[in-house]
């Protein structure tokens, strides 16, 4: 069935909503933690390694239960709806910094940060299985990963092009001394407010199709069996973790790069508009730009070799980019950022992918069991997400801190040549692991679609 343009704007809206707060955590949270709250880089990355033993569990949580859940407006999409307003709120908390002693700050962000992965398990695993539900072409489901991914990237875009401004303007007291704790609360309001938005457009524009067997009656037991014994399920999560360490690692790395290692205080005016930004904001900015270049690029090149091929190469590619990275020098801003394009090409190219992989998964699941659990099976994509991002951000600190880096300091020789290596030669290590995985995955398209054709002759049977 062809999903018409205006449900896949609407489902994209859904992954730019929440690519504005995964791009804060990402690219900003253990600076905010470290140079704004007074976090040692340490203890925040341990926190973020910490809390994510619970919340790797709370994902496939989350999977069971929308799997089981039947409302008029289908399984997937209700969560969207019922949390889309306590993700706003909960991200506004996460990113404030209230007075307290140094172990109360450590006690709220472990609080805060908990609840907001929680809160983003329980719209984002919904939310990435309703792909799986509104078609069951997988080119469709490619082209509509790419809008998603497009959005996505475009939310990404926005959060950094503007959240140090609006944190200076915000911040802003009548001695023309930015005070950072204020203004990183009224950024965060602004972009909670559109976010939750965004999530109620989803919710209303877009439909569930493709319904279980109606004649299974799963049991908790049978989904995780039929899960541990699904190879390409592991191979897929495998490769998302080390792609999502790779990325993490850069992000994370970037403000401290640019800051400590740059160390350019000048600030670029960004044509046609009265705002100026950092360089390392500039950088992630087109960063983002290039990713949305990626996944444009992913569905053609993907139709022609295969999404594992595409795959395949693009981070192979990503981590010899990375490796070349290594050797540029503090003024060579030039090619700091041709080389941030290329890499940002292949790494935007690998999403869309990854979760149209996803989608295929669940198919080939049910295809051999005669069960369908969508949501189970996407929760591991959220799951991967989330476990790959916390632990480049535990790295990241953790790095930092055996570098000897200290915030808003000069630092050392040895602390500079950590942070060249974390914006290199670390994500590069995850990028090759990554590509090493990814080579085991078996489901090629033109086997798909002989799963699919045999699926939907038995959909029909059951009708």
């Amino acid at each position: 069935m062809k999903i018409q343009f205006g449900e896949k704007v609407a489902y994209g809206f859904g992954d730019f909503a929440s690519s504005m707060f995964w791009k804060l955590f990402s690219a900003y949270l253990l600076y905010f933690y470290t140079d704004v709250v007074g976090i040692t880089a340490a203890a925040v990355g341990t926190m973020f390694l910490v809390t994510r033993i619970w919340d790797t569990a709370f994902d496939p949580l989350v999977g069971i239960i929308s799997d089981r859940v039947h409302t008029r407006w289908g399984k997937f999409r209700p969560f969207i709806l019922w949390f889309a307003v306590p993700f706003g709120i909960i991200g506004i908390l996460t990113f404030s910094a209230p007075e307290l002693s140094y172990q109360g700050k450590i006690t709220y962000a472990y609080i805060t940060y908990t609840l907001m992965m929680m809160i983003y398990s329980l719209i984002n695993v919904p939310y990435a299985s309703l792909m799986g539900v509104m078609s069951a072409d997988t080119r469709e489901r490619t082209t509509l990963s790419t809008y998603r991914f497009v959005f996505a990237f475009a939310g990404s875009i926005l959060v950094l092009g503007t959240a140090e401004p609006l944190v200076t303007w915000f911040g802003r007291g009548t001695d023309n001394v930015v005070n950072e704790q204020q203004g990183w609360f009224y950024t965060i309001v602004c972009f909670a407010v559109l976010a939750s938005l965004m999530f109620f457009v989803t919710f209303l524009k877009t439909r569930e199709r493709i319904k279980p067997p109606q004649e299974r009656n799963n049991k908790l037991k049978s989904d995780f069996a039929d899960l541990m014994n699904n190879k390409q399920w592991f191979i897929l999560l495998g490769a998302g973790v080390a792609t999502l360490i790779f990325n993490s690692i850069r992000d994370g790395s970037a403000i401290f790069y640019f800051k400590y290692f740059v160390a350019y205080s000048d600030r670029v005016k960004l044509p046609l508009l009265d705002v100026s930004l950092q360089y390392s904001s500039l950088y992630l900015v087109i960063g983002q730009a290039a990713n949305i270049i990626g996944v444009l690029l992913a569905k053609p090149i993907s139709d022609k070799i295969g999404k594992r091929n595409t795959f395949a190469t693009a981070m192979l590619l990503a981590a010899l980019f990375s490796m070349i990275f290594y050797t540029l020098d503090r003024d060579q801003l030039l090619l700091m950022f041709v080389l941030q394009c290329m890499i940002s090409i292949c790494a935007g190219s690998i999403f869309p992918l990854l979760w149209a992989m996803y989608a295929d998964i669940a198919d080939y699941s049910e295809w051999k069991t005669g069960r369908r659990a969508t949501g189970l099976i996407f929760s591991s994509s959220s799951m991967s997400q989330k476990l790959g991002w916390s632990l480049g951000g535990a790295l990241t600190g953790w790095i930092l801190s055996a570098y000897g880096f200290e915030a808003n300091s000069i630092q050392s020789d040895y602390a500079e040549s950590g942070l060249k290596m974390m914006m290199s030669i670390f994500p590069a290590i995850g990028a090759f692991f990554s590509f090493g995985i990814i080579l085991f995955y078996q489901l090629s398209d033109h086997k798909m679609h002989r799963i699919n054709d045999d699926l939907q002759t038995k959909r029909t049977m059951l009708k």
